[in-house]
């Protein structure tokens, strides 16, 4: 079987682990959950760091762990990025990278040394000492040594927590880049909606050591009965195709279905996949195509699920006429003056689309 089979039962103290999922093999999965919830604990048994006696982990059909048997953790081919970026400060930039790189027999490097270097934006940081980087430049190296030992499978554990806000955003679009141009799968913890929402194709919901919910990141992020549609920035992801640019105005329209979306305008071809993003904040409903207004992002949809949120709000999950779902959060008494119900046909309008990966 193609991509990644983990089953792990353990107590670890007064905590409990008992996780079973699949998921593909390849683009990114999100293990997310609250602090707590046993994310790292199963990245270090995928790893082999940590050793569960009745664990199953495989991938591609290939046993890391089960029935007994157990490779160990510098035989897995795998890359491993910490919360904290851990470099050899002896060696610089480049020697970082070449340590991991030289230590692969050239016939099995999966990645070349320039494509790392260009994708992560790090080629000016090669002769520089690490003590020298600032955090979000010790992480994009960590990120490009753990792949230049060309894993099978690239494993990453809050490598952005450590952050401030600023360097989060700084380091999202080189993460987005690699999820783009690179097959390697990923297992990617967090507890950072937005980062899951921006980088995963597929998420595994975990609370208090079990896995809640697994499946596609753009349906998950809209289920009304997950905690994830539940935050204050709740959102939503919209897989589309660049249509058109409209250079006059910087603005590039990605269709969707037989529909279009205005986002800012990027270089990606016509024709190419994208990925947007929309927050709950930023949808209103309409009962008419009205065109009378600033707001460019006007869709048909259908209302396929409503929960109250706290005593003045609503949580409205729609469906797009392409099968897509969004959401959008509207006060009760919006809702009660629209009629808004299951089954109800309305126009969402969009007020902010976020071009993120594809």
């Amino acid at each position: 079987m193609n991509g990644l089979e983990i089953r792990l039962q353990q107590r670890l103290g007064d905590f409990q682990l008992d996780v079973a999922f699949a998921v593909p093999g390849r683009g990114l999965c999100a293990l997310f959950g609250p602090s707590g919830s046993g994310k790292t604990s199963v990245l270090r048994a995928v790893a082999g760091l940590l050793r569960v006696p009745a664990g199953v982990v495989k991938i591609d059909g290939e046993i890391w762990q089960a029935d007994g048997r157990f490779v160990a953790a510098h035989r897995r081919a795998l890359g491993y990025v910490f919360q904290e970026a851990s470099l050899f400060t002896h060696l610089s930039v480049e020697g970082n990278l070449l340590y991991g790189w030289r230590r692969v027999p050239p016939a099995q490097r999966r990645l070349g040394f320039d494509t790392v270097v260009e994708l992560l934006g790090i080629g000016p940081l090669l002769p520089r000492a690490t003590l020298s980087l600032s955090g979000g430049e010790r992480q994009r190296v960590a990120i490009g040594r753990a792949l230049l030992t060309s894993p099978r499978l690239l494993l990453m554990d809050e490598p952005l927590s450590a952050l401030d806000h600023a360097a989060r955003r700084g380091i999202l679009p080189y993460l987005e880049s690699l999820h783009r141009e690179l097959s390697i799968p990923s297992l990617y913890v967090s507890h950072d909606a937005n980062e899951v929402a921006h980088l995963a194709d597929h998420i595994v919901l975990m609370d208090q050591g079990r896995v809640l919910a697994s499946g596609g990141a753009a349906v998950l992020l809209t289920r009304l009965d997950l905690p994830l549609a539940q935050f204050d920035d709740a959102t939503a992801i919209i897989e589309g195709t660049v249509a058109l640019h409209e250079h006059d105005y910087q603005l590039t329209w990605v269709g969707v279905g037989q529909e279009r979306i205005a986002v800012a305008g990027t270089e990606r071809p016509v024709g190419s996949r994208v990925r947007v993003q929309m927050h709950a904040r930023d949808v209103s409903l309409a009962m008419g195509a009205r065109r009378d207004t600033s707001i460019l992002n006007l869709l048909p949809a259908r209302v396929c699920g409503v929960r109250e949120v706290g005593r003045a709000q609503l949580l409205v999950r729609l469906q797009l006429e392409d099968g897509q779902t969004l959401l959008s959060r509207i006060t009760r008494r919006s809702g009660a003056t629209l009629g808004v119900h299951e089954g109800l046909s309305v126009y969402v309008q969009i007020k902010s689309v976020a071009l993120i990966g594809a």
